[in-house]
């Protein structure tokens, strides 16, 4: 069960329409970027904007909790790929997944450290989280032979952000490309 702000369990109704206003405002973000209004997330989720306002004191909170949740589930879809039958394809199918939403990433990114919020904070969690299930797919992925054994997590990560920026400025065929040329660097 989720806490309120002030550390109490909350209410059945009251995590629903916090659930609710974090898969609105996801949508409403990435339709039309970080800029769009709270009232524009109120609407998507039935919900009035003092209910936004009272689970997010201001926008940057929620756009916060929105990031935030999304990291985490990379960490989550990372750790179910340790479960893929093929090591491979459960490894560069992850790192297709993660350029594929890097605009996102870094528009969330952008949008807080505009606004003044430590990003480090934000993602305290799921910067550990995350680069513990990328080793985990990582490591499948070597052990199968798939990928070269002398790149580790740090070197993964470095390279999965500058291609993450790249694709931002990329056609999808582009994109593409650029990945294939990336995963033949990284196989043996």
């Amino acid at each position: 069960m989720s806490a309120s702000p002030a550390g109490r369990p909350m209410r059945a109704d009251a995590a629903r329409n916090r659930a609710r206003v974090l898969e609105a405002a996801e949508a409403v973000f990435a339709e039309n970027g970080t800029s769009a209004s709270t009232e524009d997330v109120a609407r998507r989720a039935g919900v009035g904007i003092a209910t936004v306002f009272r689970h997010f004191p201001t926008k940057e909170a929620l756009i916060e909790a929105v990031f935030a949740g999304l990291m985490r589930r990379f960490a989550d879809e990372a750790d179910a790929l340790c479960a893929a039958e093929d090591p491979a394809e459960a490894f560069f199918s992850f790192l297709t997944r993660i350029v594929d939403v890097s605009a996102t990433k870094n528009a969330y990114t952008e949008a807080l450290t505009a606004a003044g919020v430590d990003v480090d904070d934000v993602l305290a969690e799921g910067r550990q989280e995350l680069p513990r299930a990328l080793g985990a797919l990582l490591d499948r992925a070597q052990r199968a032979g798939a990928v070269r054994a002398d790149i580790g997590v740090p070197e993964l990560i470095v390279l999965i952000v500058g291609t993450s920026r790249a694709a931002e400025r990329a056609t999808p065929e582009i994109q593409s490309r650029v990945l294939e040329v990336v995963f033949d660097g990284l196989r043996r």
